[in-house]
């Protein structure tokens, strides 16, 4: 009862961001994010130990700066993903300024697949949505499941209004595979916390635990890694450099080299939190383990 109440605020709000329309309902989340920072302080303590971390010279008034600006980037994020039923193919097409999209054509060109890297960063369900339909290539996208079955079957379903698939994270390690292998695209997102008992490596000066998927898939299959993060500008249109991570120079050794090239994974998204930290997701217990 409780899964079908939240889903039906979900749509609720979905719906009436139709209304609305979406520069309207942009404002709107700037409320959301008042509420939700002052009034009811969701993860507001998880947002600011994690800056604490990342951040131990900044104020105390800057940390609480980025904060309130995760919250209000979060709230303009979920009022976008609210409104995608509303989106023409079109308009999601246009939604992201992807500088060198060649990169990923002439990458696919060597018949090994390509590993397209996100983050929660921006508007991270439009890169993969956008990028699909102008390249007018089909991606695999592997996802977490949400916690309600109905918001998660809607998100499904908004994942695959156009060209992609998706797949859910962790039953799909021989399904990513087989992608690469038949020259695919898979699409991820791989900056949240690891497994407890895998690699902890340095992210902002702290060991946290990482995810090595992406780095044990690109030296399995020899795919390249491309990382495509939507940095979110003042007109709320999304830009991003695709960036291919460096392969060359790894260590002998397979666990070595795993280690190496999540490390090159971790420095490159370090690099762009630094430059926009307002913009990332700091709502996740990056350092719990």
């Amino acid at each position: 009862m409780k899964d079908r109440l939240e889903y039906i605020l979900f749509i609720s709000f979905s719906y009436l961001f139709r209304l609305l329309g979406l520069k309207a309902a942009r404002t709107f989340a700037c409320l959301l994010a008042l509420v939700f920072y002052y009034l009811i302080p969701i993860r507001k303590k998880t947002v600011i130990d994690n800056l604490n971390i990342a951040f131990p010279n900044l104020s105390d008034s800057v940390k609480k700066k980025i904060a309130f600006g995760s919250y209000i980037s979060f709230a303009i994020s979920l009022v976008e993903i609210l409104y995608l039923p509303w989106m023409t193919e079109t308009e999601m097409k246009n939604s992201v300024a992807i500088e060198n999209l060649e990169l990923i054509e002439d990458k696919n060109k060597l018949g090994k697949g390509v590993i397209l890297l996100s983050a929660h960063f921006g508007n991270w369900e439009y890169i993969a949505a956008s990028a699909s339909l102008q390249l007018n290539k089909k991606f695999l996208i592997i996802v977490k499941n949400q916690r309600n079955k109905f918001v998660n079957d809607w998100m499904n379903k908004m994942r695959t209004r156009w060209l992609n698939e998706v797949v859910p994270l962790g039953v799909s390690v021989r399904n990513i595979y087989s992608v690469l292998k038949s020259n695919g695209i898979a699409a991820m997102v791989a900056d949240q916390r690891g497994p407890e008992e895998g690699l902890k490596l340095d992210f902002f000066g702290k060991k946290t635990s990482v995810y090595t998927g992406p780095a044990v898939l690109a030296l399995k299959t020899g795919a390249p890694i491309i990382f495509g993060i939507p940095v979110r500008q003042k007109d709320y249109s999304y830009k991003t450099t695709l960036t291919e991570l460096d392969k060359t120079n790894l260590p002998a050794e397979e666990e070595e080299k795993i280690k190496v090239l999540t490390e090159r994974m971790i420095k490159y998204l370090e690099k762009i939190i630094l430059e926009h930290p307002e913009q990332w997701l700091w709502m996740h217990r990056r350092w719990k383990h």
